[in-house]
């Protein structure tokens, strides 16, 4: 385990003593959770989380009104957080959704549903992605070695197999 991960773990560990809700199976990976109000987010079963920030609170009008808005945040079952997005205060996240990179979520999102953006607007259904994305993975180069144990000589396959196409990983 990295140190990076090791570090998320710890973290992790803290916020659920604070209240955070997390179920089984999940993976978030250099993730921002809101410390001051973690007990106000839940986040359902196989969940993964990347590079991202879950607020449960919004600071705009602390110096205005004296007072911060506050919100529960609620993330489903198999739901994926691309690289770079941020959940705002507020939102419900359905099952089976698929938040691409860098999307600002700032509404609720019905499950089912790959969004993008900023704001994040609804660009599909994920069971019509998932299965779009199963036609290519026939035509395309498919590794098997997870990333973290791939050999030299492996590494320099993908580097010459993706020259002019994508693939797909373990």
């Amino acid at each position: 385990m990295g140190l990076s991960n090791l570090l998320m773990k710890l973290k992790l560990i803290r916020l659920k003593r604070r209240g955070l809700k997390i179920g089984e199976n999940c993976k978030i990976y250099d993730t921002h959770i809101d410390y001051g109000h973690c007990f106000l987010i839940e986040i359902g079963n196989d969940v993964t989380i990347t590079n991202s920030s879950i607020l449960a609170h919004d600071a705009s009008t602390k110096h205005s009104l004296g007072k911060t808005k506050v919100g529960k945040v609620k993330i489903g079952n198999r739901v994926f957080i691309g690289w770079g997005s941020i959940v705002f205060p507020n939102v419900k996240i359905g099952d089976d959704v698929i938040v691409a990179a860098g999307s600002v979520v700032n509404r609720d999102i019905p499950s089912g549903c790959v969004v993008a953006g900023v704001p994040a607007k609804i660009m599909g259904k994920t069971s019509e992605y998932i299965e779009k994305s199963r036609e290519i993975m026939e035509s395309v180069p498919v590794f098997s070695t997870p990333w973290d144990q791939k050999t030299k000589g492996e590494i320099q396959e993908m580097r010459e197999k993706l020259e002019d196409s994508i693939g797909f990983d373990d």
